[in-house]
């Protein structure tokens, strides 16, 4: 149990469709085992092509870049909260214009698909990412900080924030901003599952970028559990950094690490790994979403690991 607010099962969304788009991807699945847990049917989109979904009339094989296609999903799941996930989450990935397209278009495809609904949703939440803080001198970054961000990514982040603003008289629109954040299912792309995956291999060497970089790493059970929670506040119109409030450095993981597996390993710097505008610090400061929807219990970084290396 992340939070003593988690509401008994058939309360909080009990007689209430709840979309979620990614449904498959590594956070969706999170979700939406929170909102089920909450009362909510879950409806959710997945990419046309990837895994079997046929049997199960509740999920939808749709790209976010057919705008006919959403418009027809969305028609037939009338959703009471949505939670928009589907998305380019890498930081690095090759494809800077498919990074913008489906970040940017797909949004607005899904956004304007909702506002034409005569029933219209409660809530909207739209994941960003805090990568669109950039390289902020500041130790803790709260919400007022001026968003300054370093790479493609941070960029399309951005700019569907402020597309989704053109839909805020239409939408009741929540912007999440996620730190970073890990847990089972993660793709060994992302940092701490490749670090867990060498040590759960005994692996005596690993390639890592900048070992000074230093980040607010959650756990992905937590940030389902801010999103339900949001769902369920009035915050409309509102961004928010969903973040643990501490940071850790990547010597600090592998610290963790070879205590949790009980050697050590050798570390070699990659320059392949080390961006040039690579973000050094990026920590959040989560008192405006602990206003907003009560008390959080992060989970420490190293039961989170230990829970990834047992799985």
């Amino acid at each position: 149990m992340v939070t003593e607010t988690t509401p008994a099962p058939g309360v909080e969304g009990q007689g209430k469709r709840a979309l979620i788009t990614g449904l498959h991807g590594f956070t969706g699945r999170y979700v939406a085992r929170e909102l089920a847990a909450a009362g909510y049917r879950v409806f959710g989109t997945v990419v046309p092509g990837h895994g079997d979904h046929q049997a199960d009339p509740d999920v939808f094989a749709v790209d976010l870049l057919d705008r006919a296609g959403v418009a027809a999903m969305v028609e037939q799941v009338q959703p009471d909260v949505v939670v928009h996930l589907a998305g380019i989450a890498f930081v690095a990935h090759a494809n800077a214009e498919l990074i913008y397209r489906v970040n940017i278009v797909g949004t607005r495809n899904l956004l304007e698909a909702l506002a034409a609904q005569r029933h219209q949703p409660s809530a909207v939440l739209l994941a960003s990412s805090a990568n669109v803080y950039g390289n902020a001198s500041v130790g803790r970054i709260d919400e007022s900080l001026a968003p300054a961000p370093a790479n493609d990514y941070a960029v399309s982040k951005l700019a569907m924030e402020h597309m989704a603003q053109l839909w805020s008289d239409k939408l009741p629109i929540i912007i999440a901003r996620p730190f970073n954040y890990t847990g089972v299912g993660q793709d060994e792309n992302f940092l701490l599952p490749k670090i867990v995956a060498h040590f759960r291999k005994a692996a005596p060497v690993i390639e890592l970028g900048n070992q000074a970089i230093a980040r607010d790493f959650s756990d992905v059970r937590m940030v389902a559990d801010s999103y339900r929670r949001l769902l369920a506040s009035n915050v409309a119109g509102q961004a928010f950094n969903i973040c643990s409030g501490q940071a850790h450095s990547l010597g600090e993981v592998i610290a963790l690490m070879e205590s949790i597996a009980g050697y050590r390993i050798e570390v070699r710097v990659n320059p392949a790994f080390v961006r040039a505008k690579d973000v050094l610090v990026l920590m959040g400061n989560n008192d405006k979403l602990r206003g907003a929807i009560g008390g959080l219990s992060p989970i420490p970084l190293a039961d989170t690991l230990r829970w990834m290396y047992q799985a």
